[in-house]
């Protein structure tokens, strides 16, 4: 079976941050419902992990590839990586990110530190975009979705959060670009906005986070898998059909109240 062939039974994507978390989540979700799926993060064990998550002989076909998003070469390995072992691209998931140093005052906040997350969160979205998008462009038939992973941030930001708010601020105005310059090739592009998801990253909201007024207050949370089932339906839609933007959040999360 050639790709061309492959494409035509399989939709193929690729989750950024696959390791662990929402990420996790919806590599999980898509392989359970048919996908094939490049499993892309930093450590390869945790992907391995990931994979053995989706039941056998039910779902999709997975690879790891470890990479590192800030790094040009290693998103030409994984994008490269993918089209040999799938023939094609369908959906970029846009997910790995970091916080970086919580709770650290703009005023002390290390230009290493500041660094860290802008390669992260937004050069790393930008550079995996840009190769989805060239193979989506070339591909046959023609385009594919790109889904980027925003946040709460992206409205609204925590206390002492600039570099994190900073780069999902601008990851919005990626997802207007990208969705304006992918229309003459059949290549949607939306973004998710999560708020309060049941990960590791955010087990200290249960116990207490620090609020606009200075005070800690514990925070609900909402089951990761909810994410998923939202990232699938909008991977799902025809490409003539896009989610620009969605919101999905824990019901009594405090951000409509921010400030």
């Amino acid at each position: 079976m050639n790709a061309k062939q492959t494409a035509q039974h399989s939709r193929i994507a690729v989750v950024t941050g696959a390791g662990s978390g929402i990420g996790r989540s919806v590599a999980v979700e898509l392989l359970r419902a048919g996908w094939s799926v490049a499993l892309a993060g930093r450590r390869t064990q945790t992907l391995e992990g990931t994979a053995a998550l989706a039941p056998e002989g039910t779902g999709g076909a997975s690879i790891a590839v470890r990479t590192d998003v800030s790094r040009p070469e290693d998103v030409a390995a994984l994008f490269a990586a993918t089209v040999d072992r799938f023939g094609r691209v369908d959906l970029l998931f846009n997910n790995a990110g970091t916080f970086g140093p919580g709770g650290v005052p703009v005023e002390e906040l290390p230009y290493d530190a500041w660094r860290h997350v802008v390669d992260t969160n937004l050069n790393g979205a930008f550079l995996c975009a840009q190769a989805a998008y060239r193979q989506m462009k070339e591909q046959d038939p023609q385009g594919g979705r790109i889904i980027n992973n925003g946040s709460i941030s992206a409205h609204t930001p925590r206390p002492h959060s600039v570099a994190y708010t900073a780069t999902k601020h601008a990851l919005t105005g990626l997802t207007k670009s990208l969705s304006l310059d992918g229309r003459p090739y059949g290549i949607a592009v939306g973004q998710i906005d999560i708020g309060n998801a049941a990960t590791d990253m955010t087990a200290r909201m249960e116990t207490g986070a620090l609020q606009a007024n200075g005070e800690v207050a514990p925070e609900p949370v909402m089951d990761v898998a909810d994410v998923a089932r939202t990232v699938r339906h909008m991977a799902e839609l025809p490409l003539a059909a896009n989610v620009q933007f969605a919101t999905v959040l824990a019901t009594a999360m405090p951000y409509v109240g921010r400030g």
